[in-house]
């Protein structure tokens, strides 16, 4: 077991339940100990970062403080938490005063923040520490070609975090594929879904959410899989909105990627969150064969 301490999110205990519970639902099979980080608050994603920077990377470094005196690696399933914590990292190494001003702040509560703490998202450790080879030798079931686009959304590989490519990332991909699906081209894997602009700027947001869905279909796509918990609420929770909105008719399954997984290690649908999706992912379980049946061709 490699262990980390883990940052769930917010969003894992709203509107991305799914992900939560199959995070949990994988990481033992797969030799990962996710410790929850005692005590977590939000990541500091919050509005008033554009105005009050020093308070957002506040939050974010109290989180950070916490997690370094685990001595693990910090890992979250959560894009957007993982851009947030990166970049208070970086703006506390680049900027000494803000640095001497968190500090000040944080010795009140008795943490201290010495900048040692490595923030990785949970495609990174599964694509790099795990691997996608001892994924598939650990899959009980296969997904026989179902055609996945796999979609990164705008936050995982960029700005360049070093693990994957940030125009043309591949570890989804990759993922996929050792699961016996088949990624399908999908120029608009990385691209903007809106994110929380789907609640002031919900007309907006549906028209990104509408290209991206026109896009994945277009190249042959039975569904989609993403790890960003924004990204899956915006493709799946308001495909009836852009029906609406575009006189359209998409019925696209989106699942999390950790959710694909679980199918694979033979994890019962409902122990993945599966149930709590909102366009149903029949399509997506009816594709699914175990190992033998499709050595055999039945």
């Amino acid at each position: 077991m490699k262990a980390y301490a883990y940052f769930p999110g917010c969003s894992s205990e709203a509107s991305a339940r799914g992900l939560s519970i199959s995070v949990d639902a994988i990481a033992h099979a797969l030799g990962m100990e996710l410790n929850e980080l005692a005590d977590w608050t939000c990541c500091g994603s919050t509005p008033y970062g554009s105005q009050r920077e020093d308070e957002a990377v506040l939050v974010a470094a109290r989180n950070l403080a916490i997690a370094e005196k685990t001595g693990l690696d910090l890992v979250t399933p959560c894009s957007n938490c993982f851009v947030t914590l990166s970049t208070a990292q970086s703006r506390l190494k680049e900027h000494p005063k803000l640095a001497r001003q968190v500090s000040e702040a944080l010795s009140v509560v008795g943490l201290s923040y010495q900048g040692k703490v490595r923030v990785r998202h949970l495609v990174e450790v599964l694509y790099n520490d795990i691997s996608p080879q001892a994924i598939a030798e650990k899959a009980q079931q296969s997904f026989n070609g179902l055609k996945v686009a796999p979609y990164y959304g705008c936050q995982l590989a960029r700005p360049d975090f070093g693990f994957d490519h940030p125009e043309s990332p591949q570890s989804l991909d990759v993922l996929v594929k050792a699961l016996g699906a088949e990624p399908v081209p999908f120029p608009l894997k990385n691209r903007c879904c809106g994110g929380s602009m789907i609640i002031p700027e919900e007309d907006m947001a549906l028209g990104l959410i509408r290209k991206i869905l026109d896009n994945a279909l277009a190249n042959g796509a039975q569904c989609i899989v993403t790890p960003c918990p924004l990204c899956q609420t915006n493709l799946d929770a308001y495909q009836s909105r852009v029906n609406g909105k575009f006189k359209a008719s998409y019925n696209m399954p989106v699942l999390f990627v950790t959710q694909l997984i679980g199918l694979a290690l033979d994890v019962p649908p409902a122990g993945l969150g599966i149930n709590m999706n909102i366009v149903s992912p029949a399509r997506v379980l009816a594709h699914i064969k175990t190992k033998q049946e499709v050595k055999s061709g039945t």
